[in-house]
């Protein structure tokens, strides 16, 4: 399994992804956003998926989902706007 990190413009919209992880059966997390990734709301939710055709639908809230690579982050998805 990949590790992922996503963030989100607001609280509301990383619980309900958190959610949406645990309702496929990912393993989520809601926790505080690393200081080298930035968010609007400071709130992100770091999950195990096996690729992105496993991830839940994404949300209007969602900022970016980036993989963990070690001590990097590779950007995966991005809002546009």
């Amino acid at each position: 399994m990949k590790e992922y990190i996503a963030t989100f413009y607001s609280h509301f919209g990383a619980i309900r992804f958190k959610k949406a992880c645990e309702a496929i059966g990912l393993r989520a997390a809601v926790m505080p956003v690393p200081r080298n990734l930035s968010s609007s709301c400071g709130t992100c939710v770091k999950f195990q998926a096996s690729g992105e055709e496993t991830f839940p639908e994404k949300n209007e809230e969602m900022e970016k989902i980036v993989q963990i690579k070690g001590d990097t982050f590779c950007k995966v998805y991005e809002a546009e706007g």
